[in-house]
């Protein structure tokens, strides 16, 4: 069997390309207390609403854990409460990522400015809100950040969330190429199953959020991707070719 070339690296955004999710769970409580409400997302509960893929989805969830007894009759209001609370919280946390609350993970920035030096496309696959994507990379990487992206999929274009392998297929079909000749990078489990159900070796780089999910199967797990090199990922690609039988 011919090795395949390794052509593109593909990442997941939140918690992956910047540790985001401490920002986003003080959002949700910002929004929270605007809207009048009770509820306090301590770090344990919002470890364990990260199983739910999606701010909306996660919404969802925790009113029905609050709010048992809602009627299906409550339905719309329920989606115009939730729908609200989320655009608060996306105010608010683009106005932290503006005030410069946040910064890329260690050896993200190098290896995006490496990559294409060494013949890699770059394309991101999330099912987190465009306007999120936007605010951290216009902060990081600059007000062209798009234009390093040969293909960006988000919750806009991708309407199953992860674990769902969705958006990396949406990503491959879009980059033109199969799943052998590309990385993924991710930092849950959710997204760990994602861009395995499209074929997708995948290295982690776990947070403090996501620290104790099950990583089997990956094909590195990382601290970060701090000194990580495209001659190194060329490696690790080949040697899982070896090893593994990816589609």
């Amino acid at each position: 069997m011919t090795t395949q070339r390794l052509q593109a690296l593909i990442f997941d955004v939140d918690g992956t390309l910047a540790d985001t999710e401490e920002l986003h769970r003080q959002a949700f409580n910002e929004a929270f207390e605007q809207d009048g409400l009770d509820w306090h997302w301590s770090a344990t509960l919002y470890t364990e609403l990260l199983a739910i893929s999606g701010g909306q989805e996660r919404l969802r969830a925790f009113r029905q854990r609050v709010q048992p007894g809602l009627r299906a009759l409550d339905a719309l209001a329920l989606d115009a409460s939730i729908a609200r609370l989320h655009e608060l919280k996306t105010a608010a946390y683009a106005r932290r990522v503006n005030a410069g609350e946040l910064q890329l993970r260690p050896g993200v920035q190098a290896l995006i400015e490496a990559a294409p030096a060494a013949g890699l496309a770059l394309a991101i696959a999330t099912t987190t809100s465009p306007v999120n994507i936007a605010a951290l990379l216009r902060r990081t990487l600059g007000p062209d950040w798009a234009l390093r992206f040969a293909v960006i999929e988000d919750a806009s274009t991708a309407a199953l969330k992860k674990p769902h392998p969705q958006v990396y297929r949406q990503t491959l079909a879009r980059l033109g190429l199969p799943a052998r000749a590309c990385l993924a990078f991710e930092d849950s489990a959710n997204g760990l199953a994602a861009a395995g159900g499209a074929g997708l070796a995948t290295v982690i780089t776990p947070t403090a959020f996501t620290a104790r999910h099950d990583f089997g199967g990956a094909l590195r797990v990382l601290e970060s991707l701090q000194g990580l090199t495209p001659e190194r990922l060329n490696a690790w690609h080949a040697e899982s070719h070896n090893c593994t039988a990816i589609p």
